[in-house]
């Protein structure tokens, strides 16, 4: 069986690996992506490869940013350390939602599933509501609170007070409705993964804004939209075209 690893972090490619070929030997990891240019970029040339393991926050971007771009007919198993973002993945050819880090019987039973669904050659009613009663059961585990660095002390700030996020040089920042901004000592991505994506979006690689905050969504060059937020941020808040579109229908949601 030939496979391939979309993961943007060498421990996280190597495990699966590992734990791919332990469980069975004839599987062939035929290549690891870890970026969404590099999967589109993969995936619009013919290759052989059967099953995707793919994680969700890559090098560059949401893995869900690829489907916009390039079809993927093969079976996806999504891999994250969040669950989410597991009604999206069962939009787009996902078969099973592994929460890391991995546990080798999941593992196991996510391939064989794919094994009964390659015999069956499609998704059936199993795998349906499979995923259904993943999304029904898995609890929501959304960060409700950030510590902050100030002076010599800890202060905590709620995430409902959080108007958006964003990078500045090279530093992340969160931004209240009461327009204070604080530092936060964490990266991005990991930002995003705590946070319930009905109610924050990443927007692009500096910016995760909050639904309430946005008070306009203009359009912009190239099919590209420009978001506007209270408080008012110095720095213009681009969608790409290719997000431009699942923007759009979270924020109709």
């Amino acid at each position: 069986m030939k496979v391939i690893i979309v993961e943007d972090e060498l421990a996280a490619s190597d495990n699966l690996s590992y734990l791919l070929t332990k469980i069975d030997p004839d599987i062939e990891v035929i290549q690891i992506l870890d970026t969404v240019k590099a999967t589109v970029d993969f995936f619009s040339k013919p290759h052989d490869g059967v099953l995707v393991f793919m994680d969700i926050h890559l090098a560059d971007g949401i893995s869900f940013e690829i489907f916009d771009q390039v079809n993927i007919n093969i079976p996806i198993i999504f891999t994250t350390a969040y669950d989410q973002y597991a009604l999206k993945a069962f939009k787009v050819n996902s078969i099973d939602y592994l929460l890391k880090p991995i546990d080798n019987e999941e593992l196991s039973d996510a391939l064989d599933r794919f094994n009964a669904l390659n015999q069956q050659k499609g998704i059936d009613d199993v795998q349906i509501q499979s995923l259904l009663h993943l999304i029904q059961t898995k609890p929501a585990n959304f960060k409700q609170t950030f510590l902050v660095g100030v002076g010599d002390q800890l202060l905590p700030v709620k995430t409902a007070d959080i108007a958006y996020f964003f990078i500045d040089t090279g530093v992340v920042k969160a931004v209240t409705v009461q327009d204070r901004s604080y530092v936060l000592d964490i990266k991005l991505e990991d930002v995003e993964e705590a946070l319930d994506s009905s109610v924050f979006y990443r927007a692009n690689r500096q910016f995760i804004i909050r639904r309430e905050a946005i008070t306009a969504i203009k359009f912009h060059f190239n099919s590209k939209l420009l978001v506007d937020v209270h408080p008012v941020c110095s720095e213009r808040i681009v969608v790409s075209k290719a997000k431009a579109s699942d923007f759009k229908n979270w924020m109709g949601t």
